[in-house]
């Protein structure tokens, strides 16, 4: 066995990736991630002794956010930045000591020290999730630091743009201390459904940092077609690479799109002033393998989910923050309160071709919590009427598996007095469908990004208290969520946690999820597994 890796819904027989990921990383960089996991969990605890003594660690929550970040699905294939992460983390440990001294109850994680990439592979074994050998523990273990690496992701959006919270920062450092050592299954279970709250606070957080800084998603037709002018294309979620990307191109006869989990971009205030923001390009990030090869301009991938590099766009795709490829080059972060520099890509831009065009027309986007909140009295009117008899959250991921076409089958087999709310890449699925409307509504409200995940579980609770009711689970909701990677695993808890009841995911029950942690939690929040359109369909509409 080269490796072992589980955490995502493609993982190989839905058990382990055990020479090469699915995702295309290889052996040597999953490994690698194994070190960094296992040091920054080494961190964590003599970060908890530094808070403990009444110091902040803010820098030592900056390092974990990043370092987790970097390891999420389709984010970092390259194993020398990941190597680059390990040390760091090393360094920082090695001054925690000194500052605070070693302590007789030091765990090895955060005694580990290493001065060469030797010496870190010499700790591939003991860094692997498959060192504890109970089966349940790992289990819940993994859930615990999957969910983390989530978090990580949403937590550090929001750093980005200037918000942070000290009670989230030590909830981050405790959990992913929790997972050091020897523990009882049910102590990490609380510690699991502590994370739940975490992720909710989190994404609650990340929303407001959004919406803050660049105003309330609106209601929006996007347009899906071309201009006859060169183009940059910017996938993933980072709305502030957005922001400087889109002023930094003004008046330079370059167009800007966006793809994939960027979509939603096109639905806030802030960027509508740009006359060269032409819409979306493209599909689900599964696609970009067929989508950036007809685009013909540079692509900048700011966060996940970066797939195998191919030769047909290799020499247009930039990285950036902690989006990593090798050989492909990488526009650094900000630095003295500068924006990052998109100079290359402009340039670069002005001597492409226009985008292919690959479709026409417009999809309709832009139905967050604060646009729905508004539209209330309308949704609750046609509730009462019987015109909207139930609505299906088909939020999250979508993904390279033919058995996500139950998501597509599953939109088209809804009743006429479905809507559904979505959020993240599971909406290509169904979005460019045309479901139609109800009384003007249309059925399918798309909140934005999977970082956007609040605003439907916000939404639910604003109709639960727009109906008078006690509990939001009274509310005519089902579920249909489709995970791909730990992000997903961020906001499954955060909604469990939020005390939603009998949320149906899939297109597979976590590999990383044992038999008798499966029970555990299908006893405690009822959560089951998608199985078949016909069969799902009944028990949604019953």
């Amino acid at each position: 066995m080269k490796m072992f890796c589980h955490q995502c819904q493609e993982t190989a027989k839905n058990s382990g990736c055990t020479s090469r990921g699915v995702c295309g990383k290889d052996h040597i960089t999953a490994n690698h991630m194994d070190v960094l996991i296992y040091n920054l969990k080494g961190l964590a605890c003599l970060a908890q002794k530094k808070a403990e003594a009444g110091k902040s660690i803010s820098d030592e929550v900056e390092m974990i956010l990043g370092s987790l970040f970097a390891t999420v699905t389709n984010v970092n294939f390259d194993a020398e930045r990941i190597q680059g992460l390990t040390f760091s983390c090393i360094a920082r440990k090695r001054s925690l000591v000194r500052e605070l001294g070693p302590g007789a109850d030091l765990p090895v994680e955060a005694a580990f020290d290493a001065q060469s990439v030797a010496d870190l592979e010499q700790a591939f074994d003991a860094a692997s999730i498959l060192a504890i050998e109970d089966e349940d523990v790992r289990s819940l273990k993994s859930f615990i630091v999957y969910a983390l690496k989530g978090i990580s992701a949403y937590a550090e959006h929001a750093r980005v743009l200037g918000r942070q919270d000290d009670e989230l920062d030590r909830e981050v450092v405790d959990e992913l201390a929790a997972t050091v050592g020897e523990r009882s299954l049910d102590e990490l279970t609380e510690v699991l459904v502590a994370t739940g709250h975490t992720s909710a606070k989190t994404m609650r957080l990340l929303d407001a940092a959004n919406t803050g800084t660049y105003g309330h998603p609106e209601i929006t037709r996007v347009n899906i077609g071309t201009r006859n002018r060169p183009g940059i294309l910017i996938s993933g979620h980072d709305l502030k690479d957005m922001a400087e990307l889109l002023e930094q191109t003004k008046d330079t006869g370059v167009d800007v799109y966006t793809h994939s989990e960027m979509l939603p971009a096109n639905y806030y205030p802030a960027f509508k002033k740009y006359d060269h923001f032409v819409g979306n390009y493209g599909g689900a990030w599964h696609n970009q393998k067929n989508d950036f090869a007809t685009f013909n301009g540079p692509i900048l991938m700011t966060t996940n989910c970066i797939t195998p590099v191919q030769d047909a766009y290799r020499d247009r795709i930039f990285t950036t923050g902690r989006v990593g490829y090798p050989g492909i080059p990488h526009i650094p972060d900000r630095s003295d309160g500068k924006p990052k520099d998109f100079s290359p890509l402009i340039e670069l831009a002005k001597r492409c071709d226009p985008p292919q065009q690959i479709e026409e027309g417009e999809i309709v986007g832009g139905f967050a919590r604060h646009q729905v909140q508004q539209l209330a009295d309308k949704i609750v009117a046609a509730v009462k009427s019987g015109a909207i008899r139930k609505f299906v959250v088909m939020g999250g991921c979508d993904g390279r598996m033919r058995s996500r076409h139950y998501f597509t089958e599953l939109a088209q087999k809804l009743p006429h007095d479905t809507v559904i709310l979505t959020a993240g890449c599971a909406k290509y699925r169904y979005n460019k469908l045309g479901l139609g409307e109800i009384e003007g509504i249309p059925r399918v409200l798309d909140a934005g990004q999977c970082n956007d995940s609040y605003s439907i579980a916000a939404t639910a609770f604003a109709l639960r208290d727009a109906f008078g009711l006690e509990d939001v689970n009274e509310l005519p909701l089902d579920f249909a969520i489709a995970w791909y990677e730990q992000k997903a695993v961020a906001v499954l808890l955060a909604l469990l946690a939020m005390g939603f009841k009998g949320v149906r995911i899939g297109p597979t029950l976590p590999g990383f999820v044992s038999e008798n942690v499966k029970k555990k939690i299908v006893e405690t929040f009822a959560l089951t597994v998608t199985t078949n359109v016909d069969s799902d369909l009944a028990a949604i509409t019953a």
